[in-house]
């Protein structure tokens, strides 16, 4: 089967890569992959479920997480399908809908993630520095408000860049270097004036990869300013620790995206191998860390999962 689609029109798939050098091995390569899904599937379901469960955590704060977990599903679900099926069966080919399908979702649940960082951001803002007007402020319907917004801001950013994609010609080789449709793997393909998904590109990262990163940084100085104002050392170390688990979710989201940004800009001729390990980090890191980071550093979250796990109904 060629891998060269006819000059004259789009491809109606593309051909998915495995691990560069290691496709012999993808049957056992598999086997970490699985795991890792496993256990962020497993992960941000108990945390959903903790949540619902436990009346005492049907606050802004853990209201704003059960936002994080769904998002770390919907991530984490968008890539399973052809990473394992890729691992498993070999099986390469994805239609041309399915890819940009994939790629909509990818995207779209990675910038909101970011919007939903932020917005944990603005609560804990308003949990530190305005405390006795947090409940009037956060409440239900504003909570259900935020949420609307970042859904709709999500797929207001990724479908421009979708529509703007899908009408060039793919002119050179469909074959994908990654097991799933990224964005800057794709446009790699296309023969054609690219000057407007460039500036949009570079939109979207300055609203999202910059603007959101930027905004969490200002609302932590004030949170930081207010927790040195309190009476006494025991208090700043308790307020600390409280919020180091959102600090370590936001690096591990900024730090893996701007790491794989980094590397299709300016490591184009890096091994190949090096872009697929960091565009699994980008998408496997967060969905994957942030049960870990919430149930290590909330004793709320540890606590409601000691009693999901070992509770025992009493007739």
């Amino acid at each position: 089967m060629s891998e060269v689609t006819n000059a004259t029109q789009a491809p109606f798939y593309f051909i998915l890569t495995g691990i560069p050098g290691f496709v012999a091995s993808h049957i056992w390569i598999s086997i970490p992959f699985c795991c890792l899904y496993t256990i962020s599937l497993m992960g941000n379901t108990t945390i959903l479920a903790v949540i619902r469960k436990e009346p005492a955590l049907h606050q802004p704060m853990y209201l704003f997480l059960s936002m994080l977990a769904l998002t770390d599903l919907g991530l984490t679900l968008t890539t399973l399908p052809t990473v394992m099926q890729l691992l498993w069966f070999n099986i390469r080919k994805i239609s041309f809908e399915a890819c940009f399908a994939q790629f909509f979702f990818l995207h779209g649940f990675s910038f909101m993630e970011s919007s939903v960082l932020l917005a944990m951001s603005f609560d804990r803002y308003v949990a530190i520095c305005r405390p006795l007007h947090y409940a009037s402020i956060l409440t239900t319907e504003v909570i259900g408000r935020i949420g609307l917004a970042i859904i709709c801001r999500c797929v207001l950013a990724v479908l421009p860049a979708l529509f703007l994609l899908k009408r060039l010609p793919f002119c050179r080789s469909h074959l994908l270097s990654h097991s799933y449709c990224l964005h800057q793997d794709m446009i790699r393909l296309v023969r054609a004036d690219i000057r407007v998904n460039s500036w949009y590109r570079f939109a979207l990262v300055l609203l999202i990869i910059v603007m959101d990163p930027l905004l969490i940084v200002f609302s932590y100085i004030l949170i930081l300013k207010s927790i040195l104002g309190t009476a006494s050392q025991t208090e700043q170390f308790w307020a600390l620790n409280n919020y180091l688990s959102h600090i370590l979710a936001v690096l591990v989201l900024y730090v893996s995206m701007i790491g794989v940004s980094m590397t299709h800009r300016f490591a184009k001729h890096a091994s190949p191998l090096v872009h697929v390990i960091m565009a699994n980090v980008y998408l496997l890191a967060p969905p994957l860390m942030n049960p870990i980071i919430y149930s290590v550093k909330t004793k709320q979250i540890r606590n409601g999962i000691f009693h999901l796990l070992f509770q025992r109904k009493v007739y």
